[in-house]
């Protein structure tokens, strides 16, 4: 079986922490015998010759193909116009990747497309199948179902992507009833939630793992990862935390991993706080090296809007560390029990609530391990390969 898997949120040389949940189920579904994934992961285009080191800068420096965890990748660019004509931009996708994916077909013929994101990539896949005449399964992330049918112009373009594609996955129940609600077949669905690598999601012992990060060996420690953006809930974190510093009850530091546009206004916020000694914003950090710092946290922290199968819950609780979250999407399907952390609903006073009660609780880490270590993505591969062969026979049978 020869698959080509279609998406612009794919890691690339200048991202190599974009989407990694992608790129770790499809490089499990290449590692099965009998089946082969190339990588078409469209880039918007950008001038290259502009300077600047900024987000933009960046992507026109990743290259036209490259190698990464063992998977051939393409990267064609199409053209974004931001904040405008996103009613477009499956079709601009689909004009800027077809000589690319045409070129693929006629090298190795694959045999089916599977797709990431419903819109814009989801479309931009569609019109490919179709006019190669390929079977396409899209795969639902979070925003492209909990935001983008919100968007008039948008919604119609996501109903057609959902009615035409011949398969759909859901990494979650919460997003699987979202694209019903949308269109989705019921017998044309299936939720696979994401996994996790035990080779790099692994309890570590918490004092080797301060040792290794510097962090005070005598100290509760908080962590919350996650992209520097508004529906994290940085924001409310930092406040909460200075509502329990007021009250004299804020006996932990807490560490934020992440990057994104609200860093500065983060960093004021705990300025202004007067936080400084206790929240800090540690920037990126390699995915390979998350499993020492959910090892050395008491906790860690979610405070999202909305989400689809959020993998750093999957992972915390793979290195045996509770988690305190709110109650959106597919947050309740993973703490399925209050033996694996506290669901609070997204508002400072119930951040500040939900950490004093976890760091006060006596929580069986081993026990936590073991739960959050039997999702694999060897597991998830089979699940998405049993997906590939329904609709491969089913349009050998057409």
């Amino acid at each position: 079986m020869r698959v080509l898997t279609f998406t612009s949120l794919f890691p690339n040389r200048m991202f190599p922490n974009s989407a990694v949940f992608i790129k770790n189920r499809m490089a499990a579904v290449n590692n099965i015998p009998g089946v082969e994934v190339k990588v078409v992961a469209p880039v918007p285009w950008f001038p290259a010759f502009v300077p600047g080191n900024g987000r933009w800068q960046q992507l026109a420096k990743v290259p036209q193909r490259e190698q990464f965890d063992g998977l051939e990748v393409h990267h064609p660019r199409y053209l974004v116009t931001p904040k405008i004509g996103m009613s477009l931009y499956g079709r601009n996708m689909y004009s800027g990747c077809m000589k690319t994916v045409e070129e693929l077909y006629r090298l190795w013929p694959f045999d089916l497309i599977d797709a990431h994101y419903v819109y814009p990539d989801g479309l931009a896949a569609l019109m490919l199948g179709e006019k190669l005449n390929i079977p396409v399964v899209v795969s639902a992330r979070g925003t492209d179902m909990n935001v983008y049918p919100q968007i008039r112009a948008v919604a119609p373009l996501i109903k057609k992507v959902l009615g035409r594609t011949q398969h759909q996955i859901a990494v979650s129940q919460s997003l699987a009833d979202r694209m019903h609600d949308n269109g989705a077949s019921s017998d044309r669905m299936t939720v696979i939630p994401n996994g996790i690598d035990p080779a790099v999601m692994q309890r570590v012992d918490v004092l080797q793992a301060r040792q290794k990060l510097q962090l005070p060996h005598d100290a509760k420690i908080l962590l919350s990862v996650g992209n520097l953006v508004e529906l994290k809930g940085h924001h409310l974190l930092i406040e909460a935390i200075g509502k329990l510093k007021s009250e004299e009850r804020l006996d932990f530091k807490a560490y934020i991993i992440g990057r994104g546009s609200e860093r500065n206004k983060l960093q004021r916020q705990i300025e202004n706080l007067g936080l400084v000694d206790f929240v800090h914003l540690q920037g990126e950090v390699d995915n390979r090296e998350l499993k020492y710092w959910y090892s050395a946290a008491d906790i860690s922290f979610l405070g999202s809007s909305r989400e689809g199968w959020p993998n750093v819950v999957s992972e915390s609780l793979a290195c045996g560390t509770p988690v305190v979250a709110t109650d959106v999407n597919g947050i309740p399907e993973i703490l399925t029990s209050a033996d694996y952390g506290v669901i609070v609903q997204r508002s400072p006073d119930a951040f500040a609530a939900g950490i004093v009660k976890s760091l006060s609780t006596n929580w069986d880490r081993n026990f936590i391990a073991e739960y959050g270590q039997l999702k694999t993505w060897d597991h998830v591969a089979e699940e998405v390969l049993a997906v590939f062969k329904k609709v491969l026979n089913g349009a050998q049978s057409r």
